[in-house]
């Protein structure tokens, strides 16, 4: 998954304004213009789209984090020059504050199955021997499900956000279900 997409499954499921976007994109050393913003949500085969790198998705999930949790006291957090799907899910289990079952409810959601034993992998240091790489196959369910589960309309896909198409074919008179003898009270007798 690109972080362009990450970004813009976040922007539809937290139904996120361009102002809002461009706070959380945006720390005392770097603000984000609203074409900046515009231009990372653009979808993956429009030309005028432009890439979200790294360091600007990690200031923009570190921020949801103090938005979703409030600011720590102290200095705030560096983002990451290099972010991973392990680092990005552990980001987002923080700033939702989901603990295990929280996290494979969502999955579930999704209709992914996954243990605790599973999950707690991802979330292991680099280096740690029960460490194991978040796939994007896990990334992209997890937000769907985060979809299904935070969306206020309870729509589980961007595509299917767009009103049904009403027809404007009329609709045709079905004819009368014909009843079994069984349903309509009548018994066959059975000779013995």
């Amino acid at each position: 998954m690109t972080n362009n997409d990450i970004l813009r499954r976040l922007r539809y499921t937290f139904e996120l304004s361009d102002s809002e976007m461009m706070s959380l994109a945006s720390n005392a050393h770097e603000k984000v213009s609203r074409a900046e913003i515009s231009d990372w949500l653009k979808k993956d085969d429009d030309p005028a789209q432009k890439p979200c790198n790294d360091k600007q998705l990690a200031i923009f999930l570190n921020n949801f984090i103090d938005k979703k949790r409030g600011k720590k006291e102290g200095d705030p957090r560096k983002p990451e020059k290099r972010l991973t799907n392990n680092i990005i899910f552990t980001k987002l289990k923080i700033a939702l504050n989901l603990k295990a079952d929280d996290v494979i409810e969502v999955l579930s959601l999704a209709n992914f199955q996954i243990s605790k034993a599973e999950l707690s992998a991802f979330f292991r240091k680099l280096g740690h021997k029960h460490y194991r790489e978040c796939k994007d196959q896990i990334m992209r369910n997890f937000l769907q499900g985060l979809q299904l589960k935070y969306r206020a309309d309870g729509v589980d896909s961007i595509e299917a956000a767009e009103p049904p198409v009403e027809s404007t074919k009329p609709t045709q008179p079905q004819p009368p279900e014909e009843k079994t003898p069984q349903e309509s009270g009548f018994q066959w007798k059975v000779k013995k």
